[in-house]
C-alpha cells in the first residue's frame, strides 16, 4: 500500500496531501523601479507582490530568478528572465558576478529570509538594494495537521519546517524529503532527508512516490 504524502508548500499537487504552510501578506513599500537595471526574485510571492504595483514601471527590467519555478512566476506576468540561478541564494551569488558591477539591482524579498548572498555581493562592491515586498506567517493548516508514523513529509522550504515543528515533532517512521540544501538545514540533526536532485516539487513528489 502506497504511503501517503504530504506537501508542505504553498503550492499544491493533486498527486499529494497539501498543507498550505504559509499565511502571507503583501506590504506594498514604495518603490522608484527607474533607478535598477535589473531585478532579483526568489519566489513566485515576490512575483506575486509585483501585481500591486503599475505594470509599466517594473515590466522593462529583466529578472534573475534563483529557479525554473520563479522564473515561470515572473514570465506569466509578462517579464523577460535574464537568467535562472541553481535554486539556492548563495548560486545567485555567481550568477551575479557575471555583470557589470555598474548595474543596480532591486531584490524583492520576504521580510525573513534565509541566505546572505546580497550583503556577501555588496561586500565586494555590487550594488543591490533590497525592498521586503511580503511577510509569512505560519498557517493554521500547517499548526494543526496530523501526520499518520507512515507518511512522507514534503518540504519545500526553511520556513516550512520552522511552522511544522511549532506544533508537530518528526517519528523514526517519517520519510522526509526536501527539496534543497537550506530546506534541508532547517530540519532538526536527527532527521536525516531524502535531497531532490533538482529544485522542483515535481522532482520531490516522484521520489516520495517511490519510497
Amino acid at each position: 500500500m502506497a504511503k501517503p504524502i504530504y506537501l508542505f508548500s504553498i503550492s499544491s499537487s493533486p498527486e499529494t496531501i497539501n498543507i498550505n504552510s504559509l499565511s502571507v501578506t503583501f506590504l506594498q513599500p514604495k518603490i522608484d523601479f527607474s533607478q535598477y537595471d535589473y531585478l532579483i526574485i526568489t519566489s513566485k510571492q515576490a512575483s506575486k507582490a509585483l501585481e500591486f504595483y503599475e505594470k509599466k514601471l517594473y515590466i522593462e527590467k529583466p529578472a534573475l530568478c534563483i529557479s525554473k519555478q520563479s522564473a515561470q512566476s515572473f514570465e506569466a506576468l509578462g517579464g523577460k528572465v535574464l537568467s535562472v540561478g541553481g535554486g539556492y541564494g548563495d548560486t545567485l551569488v555567481e550568477a551575479i558576478k557575471h555583470f557589470d558591477k555598474k548595474k543596480k539591482w532591486l531584490y524583492l524579498r520576504a521580510k525573513v529570509v534565509a541566505s546572505s548572498f546580497v550583503s556577501v555581493l555588496q561586500k565586494e562592491g555590487y550594488s543591490i538594494d533590497e525592498a521586503v515586498v511580503y511577510e509569512s506567517r505560519c498557517s493554521q493548516a500547517i499548526q494543526n495537521v496530523k501526520v499518520p508514523k507512515e507518511a512522507v513529509l514534503i518540504f519545500t522550504s526553511p520556513s516550512s519546517v520552522t511552522c511544522y515543528l511549532e506544533n508537530n515533532q518528526f517519528q523514526a517512521t517519517h520519510r522526509v524529503v526536501v527539496i534543497g540544501k537550506t530546506t534541508a538545514k532547517a530540519l532538526p540533526k536527527e532527521v536525516k532527508p531524502i535531497l531532490s536532485p533538482s529544485t522542483t516539487i515535481e522532482s520531490c513528489i516522484k521520489i516520495a512516490k517511490s519510497l
